[in-house]
């Protein structure tokens, strides 16, 4: 065992622990629920505040830019090692994904009360939390991947949880179609579809791995920084470039980025605590964590004189496209865990957005901070406005938010928490760590300098707007108004509309609390952060800051350094946002429908961002009904007509005609044969002699 630690007295075991206690509470999960399926909860909960704590027991790490690197042999015929990788960017993550999956499972307590299958619903969740750190804290591209296709597999099972395809598990509107397809889809169907989109991504990133492998001998980090030998070997032969964005195929359909996003809105099927989960804490973070993982080391790279911006700029711009593409779609979505969901990959798309744009800036620091501030700062509301979600569709038992309205009155505190959390997702000024992250966003964007700098600050500015909007038009039909048909039926048939429970409600209300808490103190968590990076880059990749100080300023350093544009863009963004969402879903001084209606064009854009730009629809027709069909052709008028009835019979026919004919020459008369054997023995010589 060889272990590297450099600044503080810990144990590796603290790094192994945090992803080897959600795995060993999986595996023991079958037998607690064989003996009490009321026990298995406490298993799980505390098992994930374990592993949580064994995070937090890392972080003064993290706070000194020190790192721990701690290996064990695995396979030893080929000299390869396991191990974990303890340094800022992981840790910090770590304790992410640890304490926002700690309080989802606290939710779930009460969430899945008293479903039949909750020994199998806690043996998949902590397979997820786990397979995610495995993720995280793994030092070498194959490791990460056996955790990558863990969360692989358990998003698929938790997807599909409710397997039995009851209607009120679906998602999308009964009968409707786009383009003669059906937009109604069935938890199995949902896993089954995230599963093989996401593998899409898997089989592009493997394939990455192996390029780099095949030069490199290693698929370590440590390693292949250690010598970049193989990068310039690679770049001769214009290898670099494709290898890193195969792996960045692999993030794309984890973290659902065009064109790989399809499957993230029928991921809805699942029970809200898994959205929750896969939303917040795992599955659609990891493609961030890859990119922010092998990003540094691209760009350093590229110092070293090995040219690799387009891998950069790829990664600027199907972020952009995404957060621009999904948004639009939130817009309009009548079901709240779609338009969270729309919300999840627009906002990880201003993620890639920000990573890519540091690369091709002079202050790597600068993006890479504000992209991983952004994926913080969205766990923490996104992981409150699903769980608050999850309590509107327990009590109201409707997914359509049409179906709900005048909440506030009946739900007070989930009506406050999703306030704050939306918020944050609003990126509210001064007040939320959502507006630190975005402003960070659009300041890296705009200060980045490189040629597509002004176009991905449009999109990035417009799709603030539309984020602050659809947050609002989500709340006004959720809280405000009149009751809907939908609950006033409810309440005649006796149900009492309530606040959820307690076990329920206080986990999304920490969260809550912490975006508008944190974001308080907004200015100095993000300069803490930025810190901590900016000697990270440093000590790691040789990446160095050149910001100076002013010394003639009173101001701090990092305060010197907002830029007026991006943060002027900012407020503007919120406040046209969250306005045009009062107008119309708040104050309703304009109907939506009839405004609409009222304009071709305006009709036109609705149906165009409800059908999801028709891009789900041309999917599977090019992908799955397509294929289909000549699937059927061919085993029709191939298959059956010209091999078992043509080729097949044909065969079968000559060989019978054939035996018939050498039938007919077995007289049983020796004569005969004589006279045969004579004539062949003469026609031989004859041929001889010629």
């Amino acid at each position: 065992m060889a272990t590297e630690l450099m600044g503080f007295e810990i144990t590796a075991i603290s790094a192994w622990l945090v992803w080897i206690l959600p795995f060993a509470a999986a595996m023991i999960m079958p037998g607690i629920g064989k003996l009490s399926q009321n026990a298995t909860k406490y298993v799980a909960v505390g098992f994930a505040l374990m592993s949580a704590v064994s995070a937090a027991t890392m972080v003064p790490v993290a706070l000194e830019a020190h790192e721990l690197h701690d290996q064990i042999m695995w396979i030893e015929a080929i000299g390869l090692k396991a191990g974990v990788l303890a340094d800022p960017l992981s840790i910090i993550m770590a304790n992410v994904v640890g304490w926002i999956s700690f309080l989802i499972m606290i939710y779930s307590t009460g969430y899945m009360k008293g479903d039949k299958d909750i020994t199998r619903f806690w043996f998949w969740m902590m397979f997820f939390i786990g397979s995610m750190q495995l993720i995280v804290l793994s030092d070498n591209l194959l490791q990460v991947f056996f955790g990558w296709e863990g969360v692989g597999l358990a998003s698929y099972a938790l997807i599909s949880f409710w397997y039995r395809d009851k209607k009120k598990d679906h998602v999308g509107t009964e009968g409707r179609t786009v383009l003669g397809m059906l937009d109604y889809y069935a938890p199995t169907h949902a896993g089954m579809k995230a599963f093989i989109m996401t593998k899409v991504g898997d089989v592009m990133m493997i394939a990455g791995m192996l390029l780099i492998f095949l030069f490199a001998g290693t698929f370590g980090f440590k390693e292949l920084m250690g010598n970049t030998d193989w990068a310039t070997a690679m770049a001769a032969q214009g290898l670099l470039v494709p290898a890193f964005v195969l792996l960045f195929g692999g993030a794309m359909g984890k973290s659902a980025q065009f064109p790989l996003n399809e499957w993230l809105l029928e991921a809805m099927t699942g029970p809200t605590a898994v959205s929750a989960l896969i939303h917040a804490a795992t599955m659609v973070k990891a493609g961030v964590f890859l990119v922010a993982r092998i990003g540094p080391l691209v760009f350093a790279l590229g110092a070293a004189g090995i040219l690799a911006d387009q891998f950069f700029e790829i990664v600027a711009w199907v972020g952009a496209i995404t957060a621009l593409l999904l948004a639009t779609q939130g817009m309009v979505n009548p079901e709240i865990k779609k338009v969270l969901a729309y919300s999840t990959g627009s906002q990880i798309g201003y993620m890639m957005m920000a990573l890519g744009v540091a690369g091709l800036s002079h202050q790597y620091v600068d993006g890479y901070t504000a992209g991983f501030y952004h994926l913080i700062s969205h766990a923490m509301f996104k992981a409150s406005l699903f769980m608050a979600a999850g309590s509107l569709l327990h009590i109201v038992g409707s997914r359509f938010m049409t179906d709900m309205g005048g909440l506030r009155k009946h739900m007070k505190k989930t009506y406050a928490f999703m306030w704050a959390a939306g918020l944050g997702l609003m990126g509210a000024p001064f007040i939320t760590t959502g507006f630190w992250s975005k402003d960070a966003i659009f300041a890296a964007v705009y200060e980045s300098g490189n040629e597509w700098a002004l176009p991905l600050f449009a999109i990035a500015v417009l799709t603030a707007i539309i984020t602050a909007f659809y947050t609002t038009r989500m709340i006004g039909l959720v809280f405000f108004g009149k009751k809907s048909k939908h609950i006033e039926k409810m309440e005649e048939e006796g149900h009492h509309i309530h606040e959820a429970s307690v076990s329920m409600w206080v986990p999304y209300g920490i969260l809550a609390v912490l975006t508008i808490g944190i974001g308080i103190i907004g200015l100095s968590a993000e300069e803490g952060l930025h810190h901590t990076f900016e000697y990270y880059l440093k000590n790691s990749f040789g990446i160095y800051s050149s910001h100076a100080a002013d010394e003639s300023s009173i101001l701090p350093e990092f305060l010197q350094g907002l830029n007026p544009i991006a943060l002027g863009a900012s407020l503007v963004a919120f406040s046209t946002g969250i306005g045009l969402g009062y107008i119309f879903y708040i104050g309703r001084w304009v109907d939506p429908v009839r405004f609409v209606n009222s304009n071709i064009f305006f009709y036109a854009i609705h149906k165009l961002f409800l059908n999801r730009w028709y891009l789900n629809a041309i999917v599977y027709w090019c992908f799955v009904t397509t294929p289909l069909w000549l699937a059927r052709g061919v085993s029709r008028y191939f298959e059956k007509t010209a091999i078992d009835y043509g080729m097949n019979d044909g065969v079968q026919k000559a060989a019978s005609w054939g035996a018939k004919v050498i039938q007919g020459t077995q007289s049983g008369v020796s004569q005969s044969y004589l006279f045969v054997f004579g004539a062949g023995l003469l026609f031989v010589i004859l041929i001889l002699l010629m």
